[in-house]
């Protein structure tokens, strides 16, 4: 039987679009907590039997008002945290320019490995891990899960087919939802990067 999952990005924060958060403790803006409800009301009417959150806080400020509205608990699961950035961690994007590391993260993503952190392969095999096991635990559910941008691009290349040197052309805005169905031999994707 299929499960149905609601990939959420987290809300926006201060970093957003000039430097790198990987897993520092950074909360929601205001706009990001204005996101993360118009994501729970997004949600509300859906069977969602629960609602599963990377560690790392933006991720959990966006999944509490999205389970509160559900009558759900929060789970956190680190297959869904933010790719481990290493020494990158923080760094403005105008100061790894130069990186010739960060350069190759950026040009030929499926060899390369974030400064003294992990590889696009290991996230994207952590995260199929986690959702293998949500399908296994919710087989006729839906399972709303909130994490981050290249996380869930990482997903959606693996269940698209599509190599993860094209993930920079797909987009997956902040508050956004993506949807699909994973039946035991295929799977159908029915949206990508739905603003709530």
């Amino acid at each position: 039987m299929p499960t149905i999952f609601s990939l959420v990005r987290h809300g926006t924060y201060a970093l957003l679009d000039d430097a790198l958060g990987g897993r520092g403790a950074y909360p929601l803006s205001q706009e990001g907590h204005a996101q993360a409800v118009r994501v729970a009301a997004a949600l509300s009417e859906r069977p969602i039997a629960t609602v599963i959150s990377s560690p790392v806080q933006r991720a959990r400020e966006t999944a509490e008002p999205i389970a509160r509205r559900l009558a759900v608990a929060v789970q956190i699961d680190p297959a869904f945290a933010e790719i481990d950035f290493g020494d990158w961690t923080g760094a403005r994007f105008d100061a790894l320019h130069d990186d010739p590391a960060w350069r190759r993260w950026n040009e030929f993503r499926s060899t390369a490995r974030a400064s003294g952190g992990e590889s696009i392969l290991q996230v994207q095999a952590r995260a199929i891990a986690g959702i293998t096991r949500l399908a296994a635990a919710y087989p006729q559910d839906e399972v709303a899960i909130v994490s981050h941008a290249d996380v869930i691009k990482a997903i959606l290349m693996h269940f698209l087919g599509v190599p993860l040197e094209l993930m920079r052309r797909v987009e997956i805005g902040a508050g956004s939802i993506s949807l699909f169905v994973l039946f035991d031999t295929d799977v159908k994707i029915l949206v990508i990067n739905l603003p709530a």
